[in-house]
């Protein structure tokens, strides 16, 4: 069955992005936002505004969403004028926030009942890629609703994983995450040292990052740490969150995870700073100050 009407939930710095991605690639598009202010830009371009969650459910074959963090999405998936409230059996409901894989479990089995399939399918790519409709996307749930949301899947994202059941995409974002904060960390570590013994950190980006220890991170947000540029593609505060899941899941599992802990830590420095909002290259300045250069 080919899918022509997509709804999405949620317009933040990568939602709407993503959203945009989904006109570009033709379709129908009903979309909602808690601030509808974020809206406007979509309904110059074509979209259609929806009252509710529950609205822009019953209007789409399928229902994108991507909030902040697992209450934000019980409220949107289960909640008065919820996604649950307008679904009709047979229609799909596709998270990408990065949620705890309990909270992912839940809403698909309350969704399951009424007979809407679910995947979480969390992103990675920050803000340049759900822009350049680049995203790895990592999905959790049945293989026939991942077959059927794949189209709408390829629109937001590159690479494009069903990586189990339900919560598993989830489990793989928290992976993710870890491997994120320990390349920032890294990055940070590296151009701590370049600065202090002397050497441009600008050119130590550009043979590393070309090198076997080479990153994302180190190409990406170094130059822009580099340049005070502390934007945020993705917010230290949002990472914060996504940290804390992954020490959460940690716990459960009896996972020891001492670089993910420490990187947690360092990033305090930067929210007791009140620079949560910031990007996470913000990460290079804790060093600096842990290293008294600021």
């Amino acid at each position: 069955m080919t899918i022509a009407r997509v709804g999405f939930v949620g317009l933040g710095i990568m939602g709407e992005a993503m959203a945009r991605n989904l006109l570009m690639a033709g379709f129908e598009l009903t979309i909602w936002n808690r601030t509808q202010a974020r809206c406007d830009a979509l309904l110059g371009e074509g979209a259609r505004k929806a009252p509710s969650p529950a609205a822009v459910a019953a209007a789409s074959e399928v229902t994108v969403s991507c909030v902040t963090d697992s209450p934000d999405v019980r409220e949107v998936a289960l909640g008065p004028g919820g996604v649950i409230e307008g679904a009709a059996p047979g229609t799909s409901y596709v998270d990408c926030s990065t949620i705890s894989p309990s909270a992912a479990r839940e809403v698909a089995a309350a969704l399951s009942v009424r007979g809407v399939g679910m995947l979480d399918a969390p992103v990675s790519g920050g803000d340049v890629g759900a822009r350049a409709g680049t995203l790895a996307i990592m999905a959790g749930g049945p293989d026939d609703v991942f077959q059927r949301c794949l189209p709408v899947l390829q629109a937001m994202g590159e690479t494009i994983v069903r990586v189990g059941e339900a919560g598993a995409g989830q489990v793989v974002k928290l992976c993710n995450q870890v491997a994120a904060g320990l390349n920032l960390l890294a990055m940070a570590e590296a151009i701590s040292l370049a600065r202090r013994a002397g050497v441009d950190p600008a050119k130590m980006i550009e043979v590393v990052g070309a090198g076997a220890a080479g990153s994302w991170m180190l190409s990406n947000l170094g130059p822009r740490a580099l340049g005070d540029d502390f934007a945020p593609g993705f917010m230290v505060e949002l990472m914060q969150k996504d940290l804390r899941l992954v020490l959460e899941s940690a716990s459960e599992t009896h996972t020891p995870l001492p670089g993910t802990a420490l990187v947690h830590e360092i990033f305090r420095l930067i929210e007791a700073r009140g620079r949560g909002r910031e990007g996470t290259q913000s990460i290079v300045d804790a060093l600096r100050i842990l290293a008294g250069d600021r």
